[in-house]
């Protein structure tokens, strides 16, 4: 007979992640109870509510497993404390992350007290690639120290950085059954129990509420055109025009026609509707080595050599897809940072978020403020500096 946690309440998508979650905790004794959130009610272009098909493959697979299904509204919730902030966040020319804020906001807080309240559940589950530092004593975690966020097996799917804002009270009673487990295992555990279907299914891909919409054709029934140009930053000169600041994002393409080479954004200028533009996908323009975060939420501990130093070394990373990449963390009025990288990167946008590492732990995150000025910028300073030395 198995001793600790009990009644644990998995977060059901319909997608095999969490189905398979649901089943390993069932096999480990469990009393598994699935919930199913709905975040967004408004149909597409086709009339559909892609969360619809969504509640009847998470109904099936829970009958298939023999355990029961709740369902949630969460859609007020999302709008005011996740879709609003996005909205904002691209009219003010910042670049949100609409996963890190659904987990902040909704999974992880909302979810999470509904599920421990009204479900009476002693922890929750979900299908994320991510470990905790207590993964191995399932049943009995000691919690008196806190817990950490730690890298999954696989290191592919590893989904640390939409996780990177997890308050601690919520990570203390958080389940993830797939951190040990390779994707590739998850599909082959779904098919072995029947679940073929959901196996086979499309992995969802993108912003959930644009679905398979044009991302400007959706933010024009939100936010307003606001016309400008793009601006050549090398030349001054106007290059062509555009509906919108808001429409655009560092690093970017702008597709312009009749020009010899491809353009990239380089920077925004909400203020005058001003996008500027670099030639080539690889223009110092791009890159940046410096940037300036909001205070940052450490996980369990901020770095001990922060606290002693007001400086230290950890790893960085600003989007899923990118490999974590050395930074020196600064200080920087209380508990913001100066991140200073080891080598300039690509299309950092301000309200993206850093995510930070030190030895296969997720430390937490800090959204991007501002970033330094770009290689370009830097390197035009000394050429100017340089000709002014031996003119």
């Amino acid at each position: 007979m198995r001793t600790g946690l009990k009644k644990i309440v998995c977060g059901m998508s319909g997608g095999v992640d969490s189905s398979v979650a649901a089943y390993m905790l069932k096999k480990r004794g469990h009393e598994v109870v699935g919930l199913f959130m709905k975040n967004w009610d408004i149909a597409d272009e086709k009339g559909k509510c892609s969360s619809d098909a969504d509640r009847e493959d998470a109904q099936y697979v829970c009958d298939r497993l023999k355990i029961p299904l709740h369902d949630v509204n969460f859609v007020k919730e999302y709008w005011n404390e996740v879709f609003s902030t996005l909205i904002k966040g691209y009219e003010n020319g910042y670049t949100p992350n609409p996963d890190i804020l659904c987990n902040k906001h909704i999974k992880f807080k909302y979810f999470f007290d509904h599920a421990i309240n009204n479900i009476g559940a002693d922890a929750i589950a979900t299908g994320h690639y991510v470990k905790t530092s207590v993964f191995e004593n399932l049943e009995n975690p000691d919690t008196s120290e806190g817990i950490k966020l730690m890298l999954p097996l696989d290191q592919w799917k590893d989904q640390t950085l939409f996780l990177s804002q997890i308050p601690q009270r919520a990570l203390q009673k958080s389940v993830f059954p797939l951190g040990d487990i390779l994707k590739k295992d998850v599909k082959k555990i779904a098919e072995s129990i029947g679940l073929d279907r959901i196996a086979k299914k499309k992995e969802s891909m993108g912003i959930c509420f644009i679905g398979k919409r044009n991302f400007q054709s959706f933010v024009e029934e939100y936010i307003e055109q606001k016309p400008g140009n793009f601006v050549d930053v090398e030349t001054d000169k106007i290059v062509g025009t555009h509906k919108g600041a808001h429409y655009w994002t560092i690093g970017q393409r702008t597709h312009l026609s009749g020009l010899d080479k491809a353009y990239f954004v380089s920077s925004l200028d909400t203020d005058s509707q001003t996008v500027y533009v670099a030639k080539g996908t690889d223009h110092p323009a791009l890159f940046f080595e410096t940037l300036f975060t909001e205070p940052v939420h450490w996980i369990h501990k901020p770095p001990r050599d922060l606290i002693q130093n007001q400086m230290c070394d950890v790893g960085f990373r600003y989007q899923h897809v990118h490999p974590v990449s050395p930074c020196t963390l600064t200080l920087s009025g209380g508990n913001s940072l100066i991140v200073s990288l080891a080598q300039p990167m690509r299309s950092i946008a301000a309200g993206q978020y850093a995510v930070f590492y030190k030895d296969n732990e997720c430390l937490g995150s800090a959204r991007i403020l501002r970033t330094g000025p770009s290689l370009y910028v830097l390197n035009y300073k000394d050429r100017v500096k340089f000709a002014k030395e031996f003119s």
